[in-house]
């Protein structure tokens, strides 16, 4: 199964735009009334605090792009951010026998994917991903793919 939201990516940078748009007139709004208009007494830091706000929101989600692919013998997983420099992206391939298990997180708007596979060296290692921009649906359809993953390595445990 393969599940993508890169086609989602265009929507994505419109709204970090049009967000850093509104941090830049924010600034140029509060800075025009402190020295020059006067028209706004202390409610003049909405203008600066509202967009901040909503920017730095938009950042803490985590990064937008999320890549999921378990055709095959292994499940590839690619975890990127719309803005390139930010941060690196994730890129993890491993064979489908390795996953033991996964959990997602969910904490107010933000989903976290964490995936437990099974290393030689130190036992387990945790793999943690951002899925915050996922639909219901999609996480529904990765979660379905995952069990799935789960189910047959534990029977062939078995």
């Amino acid at each position: 199964m393969r599940l993508s939201n890169r086609n989602k990516a265009s929507v994505y940078n419109f709204v970090h735009t049009v967000l850093l748009m509104m941090v830049i007139f924010g600034i140029a709004a509060f800075l025009l009334n402190e020295y020059r208009f006067h028209a706004v007494g202390k409610e003049s830091y909405i203008l600066l605090m509202l967009p901040i706000l909503l920017l730095v929101t938009f950042h803490l989600n985590g990064r937008q792009i999320f890549e999921y692919d378990s055709d095959g013998e292994a499940l590839n997983f690619k975890n990127r951010n719309i803005i390139p420099f930010l941060d690196r992206p994730l890129h993890d391939e491993f064979p489908k026998y390795k996953l033991m298990r996964y959990e997602i997180i969910r904490v107010f708007f933000i989903k976290r994917l964490y995936i437990t596979i099974s290393s030689k060296n130190s036992g387990s290692t945790i793999l943690k991903y951002e899925i915050s921009y996922l639909s219901q649906k999609e996480v529904n359809d990765l979660k379905l793919s995952l069990n799935k993953v789960v189910k047959a390595n534990e029977e062939k445990n078995d």
